[in-house]
């Protein structure tokens, strides 16, 4: 079963990929708005926020790659939501295929889109000077961070995209993703805030994971917030698994 599931994703997963490389332009267009918001910052705002780094690119980049992943996984909602309505769960139904085979795909799909996407901003951010000492382990580190923090906002996607009415609707619910960096350290220090908005910024996942992230960059010595960070990523990511397979049950039943 298990290898009948595995090929059924990996078959349906190549098709998805098809889709993408015909129309890369959804990679693109999920690029354009985080490397907007890093021009903006590092050139126009940058020279008047105090982080008390030597570069702000440096401070400021791992915020923007959660940014990055928040506006991409919108496209996984999109795609889901095609589908449904152009009754491809129910052509696939009618075959021998696994059926969460179909939902792994589209999963796996916004994983593949996302990393490209992170790559880009990465690349512009060296262009512009970011550097970090960060070796291979890292670098690892970084990068399992993200695709743990992409499989929890995808799992997030999955729901609207399979309830959704409309098209906006169905990418409509990562806009607050989207802006939940902008309260927490990702662009300032927590410490420059009112207090009821640095306590909310202390206590919300994005700041852990950027704070993490920033160390590991910058070769500090990694204290609580990675773990902090692994915890929230694990949870969000098991409670969103979860309801979104509930959802995706009823909805093909």
């Amino acid at each position: 079963m298990n290898k009948h599931f595995l090929g059924d994703t990996a078959v349906l997963l190549g098709r998805s990929l098809r889709h993408i490389a015909r129309s890369p332009d959804t990679i693109i267009t999920t690029a354009i708005m985080p490397i907007a918001f890093l021009l903006l910052f590092v050139y126009v705002f940058g020279g008047a926020i105090e982080t008390g780094s030597d570069s702000y690119v440096n401070y400021l980049l791992p915020g923007i790659l959660l940014i990055t992943i928040a506006s991409g996984i919108s496209y996984t909602a999109y795609r889901l939501f095609l589908d449904l309505q152009g009754g491809i769960f129910e052509r696939f139904q009618s075959m021998p295929i696994a059926r969460s085979a179909v939902l792994w795909a589209h999963v796996l799909t916004s994983l593949v889109a996302n990393l490209i996407s992170l790559v880009v901003v990465v690349g512009v951010a060296l262009l512009i000077g970011f550097r970090t000492g960060a070796g291979v382990l890292g670098w690892l580190a970084v990068a399992g961070i993200l695709v743990l923090f992409t499989l929890a906002l995808t799992w997030i996607a999955v729901i609207p995209g399979l309830t959704a009415k409309s098209v906006d609707g169905a990418s409509a619910f990562s806009y607050p993703l989207v802006f939940l960096p902008f309260i927490s350290s990702a662009f300032v220090p927590t410490g420059s805030m009112p207090g009821p908005v640095r306590a909310f910024a202390e206590h919300q996942p994005v700041t852990s994971i950027v704070n993490a992230i920033r160390d590991l960059f910058t070769e500090q010595e990694v204290g609580t917030d990675i773990w902090i960070a692994l915890g929230w990523c694990v949870g969000i990511l098991v409670v969103a698994y979860v309801f979104a397979d509930i959802t995706y049950r009823r909805r093909i039943s």
